[in-house]
């Protein structure tokens, strides 16, 4: 199955539907480099919150997550105590997963131990020799749910203390913050995508 196509013509990967939303996201936010170490961290547990769950139903709750994780800062989040716990598991506004509240505590103080040593950024984009991968794929069929890559980031963050990051997770993490262009060949944001990842600059530790 190839790109679908809206109303306007527009050549889309067929996953972004036809939510306002999701297609939003799509066009402007999903393969484009991130190098914000603090949207990197709250990409990495918001793809934690979304295992056995659809990405749209986090993208709806996304903006309450943020304001219930205190703008994802680290810092913060790393001092979250048993009252804080219970408050979010009684907040309808996020996904309220005791598992996946707590192991975003622990991965705040994983990553605090990271960034003694180097940027968040920097221990990614690393992995990549510090420029996106540009698949060309002409299907959702030909997308991997995993690979090898991703397999040993998922690894590595693990035994750095970090949880729900398995190599399924870690995958979607890398198509969403750009370190892979997985849009489809025919998709509209995939040249532009390429003309992005030219002009890249990884960060540095």
């Amino acid at each position: 199955m190839t790109g679908s196509v809206s109303k306007n013509e527009v050549v889309r990967c067929p996953w972004a539907g036809t939510d306002a939303l999701y297609i939003a996201y799509h066009d402007e936010e999903w393969g484009v480099p991130k190098v914000s170490d603090q949207a990197l961290f709250e990409k990495l547990n918001l793809e934690g919150f979304q295992a056995g769950l659809s990405w749209i139903t986090i993208l709806r709750k996304r903006e309450h997550f943020r304001k219930a994780f205190d703008g994802f800062d680290a810092e913060r989040i790393a001092r979250y105590n048993k009252a804080k716990i219970n408050a979010l598991m009684a907040d309808a506004g996020i996904v309220r997963n005791r598992a996946k509240i707590e192991a975003t505590i622990t991965n705040a103080r994983a990553y605090l131990d990271l960034q003694e040593k180097m940027s968040f950024a920097a221990y990614l984009w690393n992995y990549v020799d510090g420029r996106p991968i540009i698949n060309q794929a002409k299907s959702l069929d030909s997308l991997p749910a995993k690979t090898e890559l991703s397999a040993t980031i998922a690894k590595d963050l693990k035994r750095r203390g970090f949880r729900f990051c398995g190599p399924t997770t870690v995958y979607a993490f890398m198509q969403s913050v750009g370190m892979i262009n997985d849009h489809l060949v025919d998709c509209h944001r995939y040249q532009p995508c390429i003309k992005i990842a030219k002009r890249f600059k990884a960060p540095k530790a």
